[in-house]
């Protein structure tokens, strides 16, 4: 507080309580927005630092419904905490889990996140629904968002989010497997999560522009191997015709080099494989074609939003979209030559699925 002004003074200039100026200067969300716009702002005509800007802001990182290392959250939370720790400012990392389905204002809120004086905005990675969206916007707690993993259609334009393009680096691609001749290109993946649904809409444009049939293999589990190797499997076991397979994730793409094993079929020379996220695709035998989509910036952006929304430069929400990066290796070249004669679309397209573990966590 600057000399000769106090609490009181604020209070009378913003026309609240003595009790209310308190609670914003410590950070306790039970103020509404509007109040603490108000206080904020007869605060800031008085000259007086309710907000504490001498001290390192904190953002807290919040990983919700995901398990602790999971490879690609944790590139976006160093990608985050470097660009905190090169502009003066702290992350916590919080893990949290809550129910998708809940209506927003039954959701219990960590308490990192309710006091100000603690954290004062938030990242949101994992795995996140529009309830929780709502219930920090309805405690005024500032936030962005990673947009690939929210699980309902939000409103464009509602809230901060940072998105990679994994939808037209999923349809560019298809059209390299397709400019290597396949034309027997399958999705396998869990089209239910919206990671695996956003790589099924850039295949499926490809391959309908192509005037080729979309075909998706998909088992609902909160395992991405498992998935691929399901759904590989019942592609083969239906003696489906198949030269590709595009897997919704690197994870996914393990378990579908799996399953071509069992079947005594070899990545590439039998079926070309490629994935998506470029988080394990190195590690596999041939080493995988996939989508790179640069965890890390998308951190450093997220980090930038959450920043900007404390020190109030960025009140209007923004959308940033980080374009992706086809890296191709060698699980991928044209198909065999007995499939060039064939062609299958005169086929009824099959779409297999199967419930297994529920949602992913």
């Amino acid at each position: 507080m600057v000399d000769k002004v106090t609490f009181k003074d604020v209070a009378r200039a913003a026309g609240v309580s003595l009790a209310t100026v308190s609670r914003v200067f410590n950070g306790n969300t039970r103020v509404s927005r509007e109040l603490y716009e108000r206080v904020t702002k007869a605060a800031r005509h008085l000259g007086v630092n309710l907000q504490q800007e001498h001290a390192p802001a904190t953002v807290a990182f919040v990983l919700s419904n995901r398990e602790m290392l999971h490879d690609f959250h944790s590139r976006i939370f160093f990608g985050a905490h470097e660009y905190c720790k090169t502009h003066g400012a702290d992350v916590l990392f919080l893990s949290f889990y809550y129910p998708a389905i809940a209506p927003w204002n039954e959701l219990v809120l960590p308490k990192v996140l309710r006091r100000r004086d603690v954290a004062q905005a938030a990242i949101l990675a994992g795995t996140n629904s529009e309830n929780l969206l709502i219930a920090l916007r309805q405690e005024g707690i500032p936030f962005a968002t990673l947009g690939n993993n929210i699980l309902d259609d939000i409103p464009a334009g509602a809230y901060h989010t940072v998105c990679t393009d994994d939808v037209q680096g999923a349809y560019e691609m298809t059209r390299y497997l397709q400019a290597l001749g396949h034309k027997d290109i399958w999705f396998v993946g869990d089209v239910r999560l919206p990671w695996f649904s956003r790589c099924y809409a850039g295949y499926r444009r490809a391959m309908e522009n192509a005037g080729r049939i979309p075909r998706l293999s998909g088992f609902t589990s909160t395992d991405d191997r498992e998935v691929g190797y399901l759904g590989t499997k019942a592609i083969l076991s239906r003696n489906e015709p198949v030269t590709a397979i595009f897997a919704g994730t690197d994870t996914a793409a393990q378990g579908v080099y799996a399953a071509l094993a069992d079947g005594h079929l070899n990545v590439p020379q039998d079926v070309s494989v490629v994935g998506c996220n470029d988080t394990s695709a190195g590690l596999l035998s041939p080493p995988l074609t996939t989508i790179r989509e640069f965890p890390e910036q998308l951190g450093r952006q997220l980090a930038e939003l959450a920043l900007g929304q404390i020190s109030r430069n960025e009140d209007a929400p923004r959308q940033i979209t980080i374009p992706t990066e086809i890296v191709k290796r060698k699980s991928c070249q044209p198909p065999p030559a007995k499939n060039l004669r064939e062609d299958s679309d005169a086929r009824v397209p099959e779409v297999i699925a199967s419930d297994r573990a529920g949602q992913d966590g």
